[in-house]
């Protein structure tokens, strides 16, 4: 005898065994996908809901259904991607390993991932919504600067208690590192002076100077000396 199927995570229509309006993961995946391609060949600005209903083969009111306007659409494309990325990049802040090689390692990924053109169009994106949609711009912040930043104080906290590192106030010692890794390459991006990734080369030399600095800061021998 077959065993029993596991029960579906989605919750059910009681008049039926489909899942309830707006909550089957397939149609929401569906959609989403639909959404990335025409973000992706269109651009935001030039794509429509009606554009996007057409991609991912379902009607307009079942895309209504599952997000009510173009902008929570694209946030949710965004956060998807950021939720993986940025859980890749904290897994990188190992305090077993010097710190200066974490740094340079931590900061060289973030920096590739952010000058990518999908990912300085959504904080475009976001810092242009923001004021109107302002829980938009708060799950933003939140799920992504805010959490890399926690993240890397928590790692910066260990090693002050290891005595490695001489941090008075980490959350600002992380923002500072997270600024500085992005000199010269994220301002011209977001204000479209620059269009492309930023090169191995240019990312390497603003890295490792980045963690130069916060080693000549916060470094205990430094901090002694």
């Amino acid at each position: 005898m077959d065993s029993p199927a596991a029960p579906s995570s989605a919750p059910r229509d009681r008049r039926g065994g489909r899942p309830a309006a707006g909550t089957d993961p397939q149609k929401r995946r569906q959609i989403l996908e639909g959404a990335g391609r025409i973000f992706s060949t269109l651009g935001f600005d030039a794509a429509s809901m009606n554009d996007v209903a057409r991609e991912a083969q379902v009607s307009k009111a079942t895309l209504y259904v599952y997000f009510q306007d173009k902008e929570h659409l694209f946030a949710a494309i965004c956060a998807e991607r950021r939720d993986r990325n940025i859980s890749e990049l904290i897994a990188l802040l190992d305090v077993e390993k010097p710190i200066e090689d974490v740094l340079i390692r931590f900061g060289t990924d973030m920096i590739a991932l952010l000058s990518q053109p999908f990912v300085v169009a959504a904080h475009r994106i976001v810092i242009g919504v923001a004021g109107r949609m302002p829980e938009v711009g708060n799950e933003f912040f939140d799920a992504g600067p805010r959490r890399t930043t926690d993240a890397l104080a928590s790692y910066i906290d260990k090693h002050v208690a290891a005595e490695r590192l001489v941090v008075p106030d980490s959350p600002l010692a992380a923002a500072q590192f997270l600024d500085l890794v992005q000199t010269e390459i994220m301002r011209p991006r977001l204000y479209a002076v620059v269009n492309k990734p930023a090169t191995d080369e240019e990312i390497d030399k603003v890295v490792r100077s980045a963690a130069a600095m916060f080693i000549a800061a916060y470094g205990a021998s430094a901090r002694r000396s």
